[in-house]
């Protein structure tokens, strides 16, 4: 039994019992009862096993996906988090994979695809390209620890790389070793629910909270080489920026 493990409500306890089992499964996972990776029951299971409806359950779980503590993966149920949830800052500009290193955690990518092609109208204006000149595209999901954080899909001025394939899990390392690497981006983020395509790569529901970081980067010279559209699960990330008068 799950309350074996976590415990059960306290008598005389006042609180919505909704934020009672979040407080339980909190505790539980601070103080290590139950671990990274560790399932937890099925909503109606833990309906029954505490004697709350659905809802009841559904809203404490809820809770906990946001604040990191919890994850949800479309098919499989609700697991305890990784490490919590990612801070990424605005001030500086870095790769996914360099952001997930400096916190501990294992960087890969899955392809969804890669082509050379040549710039399209909406491209052509962000990166002050002429009709007809080669690009790169590169669309790609991203994991931290083997967990599905992000999707990403970017378009390089083709000049920038001496092919798709000289980019392996990380795109700015491939740009660095060219000389091509940005130095500086501007940023946009929006909070968007995700589409049944983009829940089903990031293993989430479909309208699952996620954040849109669109990316333009420029080279030293001011030339725009990278547009980059990531849609990150909301449950796993918080963007942080520096705020100074001086």
């Amino acid at each position: 039994m799950f309350s074996d493990t976590i415990g059960r409500f306290r008598n005389g306890d006042s609180a919505p019992l909704y934020l009672q089992l979040q407080l339980l499964i909190r505790h539980g996972i601070e103080s290590g009862l139950i671990r990274r990776g560790d399932a937890i029951p099925a909503e109606r299971d833990l309906a029954q096993e505490y004697g709350v409806s659905r809802i009841t359950v559904r809203k404490a779980i809820e809770g906990l996906v946001e604040e990191g503590l919890l994850t949800r993966r479309r098919g499989m149920g609700t697991f305890v988090a990784g490490t919590g949830r990612v801070e990424k800052s605005f001030s500086k500009l870095s790769s996914f994979s360099e952001d997930m290193i400096a916190r501990g955690r294992v960087p890969s990518s899955s392809w969804v695809s890669r082509a050379a092609g040549t710039v399209d109208p909406e491209e052509a204006m962000a990166l002050g390209m002429s009709p007809g000149e080669p690009v790169l595209r590169f669309n790609r999901i991203r994991y931290a620890d083997d967990v599905p954080m992000a999707f990403e899909a970017t378009t390089i001025a083709g000049y920038c790389l001496p092919s798709v394939d000289a980019v392996g899990d990380s795109l700015y390392a491939a740009l660095d070793a060219a000389g091509n690497r940005p130095v500086r981006a501007l940023q946009r983020l929006r909070a968007v629910p995700f589409s049944t395509e983009h829940a089903r790569m990031l293993n989430v529901d479909t309208g699952h909270p996620g954040l849109l970081i669109e990316r333009r980067g420029f080279l030293r010279d001011g030339r725009a080489v990278e547009i980059t559209r990531s849609y990150y699960r909301g449950d796993s990330y918080d963007f942080v920026a520096e705020l100074s008068d001086l």
